[in-house]
């Protein structure tokens, strides 16, 4: 579980909503609070004690250097404890934002320099649930969202706030 000083660099998809929807429906407590339908580039990313304008520039430079993308989400992921959508349109972007920071590896390594890009649909939970909830989603499939922007968001005692939205393919100023 992240504690309060986390910090990721996500990419929403409010438009696959329905996907964490059909979590919801079968155990609200298989969605992740507090934030809304999105793809990890990087988690856990740099320790909120250590982000700078420096690392907003970065971000914000390399979101740049990326277009807008329409984000095809056919195909689940299922895994030990997991339901998720692959998200194969947003690897490149993914892929690049840990090559830029190779000392963070994203989810502390367990997966490799470079794991699949996906949007996580259902966290834990029973065999059963999981298997309701894949039927659920498979159902919704597919859903096309469109990514328009890298955000750096941290953990807080409050939970997930916003600390930088930089759009794709938009040069920083």
């Amino acid at each position: 579980m992240p504690t309060p000083g986390t910090s990721a660099l996500v990419v929403t998809l409010p438009s696959a909503a329905v996907l964490l929807e059909a979590a919801a429906a079968v155990d609200p407590g298989l969605v992740r609070p507090g934030l809304p339908p999105h793809v990890t580039a990087l988690y856990p990313f740099l320790p909120a004690d250590r982000l700078t304008d420096w690392t907003d520039a970065d971000v914000s430079q390399l979101a740049a250097n990326f277009p807008t993308t329409e984000v095809q989400l056919t195909d689940l992921v299922l895994a030990p404890g997991f339901v998720a959508a692959a998200a194969p349109a947003l690897q490149p972007l993914a892929d690049a934002v840990c090559d830029h920071w190779p000392d963070t590896p994203p989810y502390g390594g367990r997966f490799g320099a470079h794991p699949p890009a996906h949007l996580t649909i259902a966290l834990g939970g029973t065999d059963d649930q999981r298997a309701e909830v894949a039927e659920r989603a498979r159902a919704a499939l597919p859903v096309t969202a469109r990514a328009e922007t890298l955000h750096l968001v941290v953990l807080t005692e409050q939970g997930w706030r916003l600390r930088l939205s930089a759009p794709l393919g938009t040069p920083a100023r």
